[in-house]
């Protein structure tokens, strides 16, 4: 147990290493851009050249945004795993399948486990939603019962005379228990899907599933599909 936790010291330490990097990085790219302004020729030869460097930087600060958000979530889930005095005991592994269909994109995806965010993630690029899956989480969680709530946000994709369904966005929202068993590693799959047929109104289509998998050492595995609530 002794050596056990101090491991987990160890990596409660490099995750806390981490985060102190991302809030300085965070902290120069932030002053970079305040400084911008006044350091930038106001001439109308390199306004273009200024407003791409600009982005590049609000670009650049959006991503250790979310680096420290991340890692601070991270963090969140270690201190309440040593506090519980449980020390690898239970995994936890969350990914996010994208099974939607080509009338929506995934532009936003929000994950919270026990009310603790431990994911989210925007973009109105379409690179997030050409990932056929996604790791959400993958680490250690107390044993016990535990909710994971999910909240996936799409827009409306089409063209011709479908062409208006880019104006639309869409919410599916849904939560699901699940019971970490102690010694076990809990992978779960979290799919969103589009419901119905071609009678199912648009806004009713965007659905998510859970799908379940225990596995334990020296035991074969259990799966459940759980319904979306």
């Amino acid at each position: 147990m002794t050596s056990q936790r101090f491991l987990f010291a160890r990596g409660i330490s490099g995750a806390l290493g981490v985060f102190g990097l991302s809030v300085v990085l965070f902290a120069s790219a932030a002053h970079a851009e305040a400084a911008a302004p006044a350091a930038a020729d106001p001439g109308a030869g390199d306004s273009g050249a200024y407003t791409v460097k600009l982005r590049t930087l609000e670009k650049n600060v959006n991503e250790l945004k979310e680096q420290i958000f991340r890692t601070k979530a991270r963090l969140n889930l270690l201190k309440e795993t040593v506090l519980g005095g449980i020390i690898g005991a239970s995994r936890a592994y969350i990914k996010h399948k994208n099974e939607m269909g080509s009338s929506f994109r995934l532009v936003k995806a929000a994950y919270a486990l026990d009310g603790v965010q431990i994911f989210s993630k925007s973009d109105d690029t379409g690179r997030l939603a050409e990932m056929s899956d996604f790791e959400i989480y993958n680490g250690a969680i107390q044993p016990g019962s535990h909710t994971l709530t999910v909240v996936l946000l799409y827009q409306g994709n089409g063209f011709g005379v479908f062409s208006y369904l880019k104006g639309y966005k869409f919410t599916a929202k849904s939560s699901q228990s699940f019971v970490a068993a102690e010694s076990k590693t809990t992978a779960i799959t979290v799919v969103g899907y589009e419901k119905g047929n071609l009678t199912t109104q648009l806004s009713d289509k965007p659905a998510v599933d859970f799908r379940i998998n225990v596995t334990g050492s020296g035991e074969g595995s259990a799966t459940a599909v759980a319904p979306s609530k």
